[in-house]
């Protein structure tokens, strides 16, 4: 039982942290606070922790209920789930990575939605609850978000190590891993949905 759990855990784990994509976040994040006090930047990073958290919460519990009443099956989530995260992996590969974002938004927007829990988060945790069950995604997600606030209490420090460029390399790698794993969603999908008929 242990052991299954700790495999569901990994399996869970790799994909929401490659969806969360915290290299294309801390540069952002930089941007947002490099001229804030030391106490705001750690009310933003509180503010944009717990935002993620209880929206994330909230799209696993809704879930089965969006299920039923819709009438969609396990299989026609993941197929619509992994077209919705090849669409946002291609679209994020394509962009320059220029943006600026607007100086007075705060933790809650664009930091704790969309950015660490955007439509690429809430589709993969909805397609790993209902494969993996939702204990194991529920502890997957929470070490995700560990690693965002461990992220941006050092995210100057990795802007140093890897340089602006690098970031955005390492961010660019994550898309491919998620248009990799969209693609899988599609594949297992498809073939359950032939294997019913």
């Amino acid at each position: 039982m242990i052991s299954e759990f700790l495999s569901n855990l990994v399996y869970t784990f790799i994909p929401i942290f490659v969806a969360v994509d915290i290299f294309s976040i801390i540069p952002i994040f930089v941007a947002l606070t490099q001229d804030l006090s030391p106490s705001i930047i750690r009310k933003i990073q509180r503010e944009s922790i717990l935002t993620a958290f209880v929206c994330g919460l909230s799209f696993m519990a809704l879930g089965d209920f969006i299920f039923n009443v819709l009438g969609i099956t396990e299989d026609d989530f993941k197929i619509a789930g992994g077209l919705i995260l090849l669409i946002l992996a291609v679209s994020d590969i394509k962009a320059s990575g220029s943006s600026k974002p607007e100086p007075l938004m705060t933790g809650v927007v664009p930091l704790g939605v969309p950015l660490i829990v955007g439509p690429a988060v809430l589709t993969t945790i909805l397609v790993l609850m209902e494969h993996y069950g939702a204990m194991p995604t529920v502890v997957s997600f929470s070490l995700n978000l560990l690693i965002v606030w461990i992220s941006f209490k050092v995210a100057s420090r990795l802007m140093l190590i890897f340089g602006r460029d690098g970031i955005l390399a390492i961010s660019k790698i994550m898309c491919l891993l998620l248009a990799s794993i969209a693609i899988m969603m599609i594949r297992i999908g498809i073939t359950n949905t032939f294997k019913l008929q």
